[in-house]
């Protein structure tokens, strides 16, 4: 088992490599679709298509497979180690094409995140500049509307001592009313 998992880790890794790796360049992909198709059904110069790189499950899977069929074969014939004669050889295989469609399918995950993380980068700064601009201003608002409440309040208290002993009492407003 722990060996399974160091080759399943490996795999991804491996898978991580080979998507990155196509998405840089695919000559490999093009110099086959030249050899195996017609002019007409060639792909694009500018297409970044490649064997994993833009691809969808199942032609990313067979190539994976494939890919790792023709090296088993090969170790199998060329060396003593007989891969697809035992269970654990077996296992190995699967886990490593496993691990390898994993790595792919992260690999994705993480260009495109950072595609996305530097299209949005410009318009983060915007935003965080506009809201240090509000904060500033805010703070510029407050220390203003504290010396205007300050000045408010000196002359309150002159204007409150003058209008208190201007107005007249309670009983004096009763009678003014007719009430009293």
């Amino acid at each position: 088992m722990g060996l399974e998992l160091i080759i399943f880790i490996a795999s991804i890794l491996f898978g991580i490599f080979l998507y990155w790796r196509e998405s840089n360049g695919n000559g490999a992909y093009r110099f086959v679709n030249k050899m195996v198709n017609s002019k007409e059904l060639q792909m694009t110069p500018d297409s970044k298509k490649g064997f994993i790189y833009q691809q969808t499950f199942i032609p990313r899977l067979i190539f994976v497979v494939s890919l790792f069929l023709i090296v088993a074969v090969l170790v199998q014939f060329l060396t003593p180690f007989e891969i697809f004669g035992s269970y654990n050889g077996l296992s190995a295989f699967s886990s490593t094409i496993l691990g390898t469609i994993v790595g792919t399918y992260v690999a994705n995950f993480v260009i495109k995140s950072s595609k996305v993380i530097e299209e949005q980068s410009d318009s983060i700064e915007e935003k965080i500049e506009h809201a240090v601009e509000k904060g500033k201003d805010f703070i510029d608002d407050l220390k203003n509307k504290d010396n205007k409440t300050v000045q408010e309040t000196q002359e309150d208290p002159k204007i409150e001592s003058k209008s208190k002993s201007e107005e007249k009492s309670a009983r004096d407003r009763l009678k003014d009313k007719g009430l009293m």
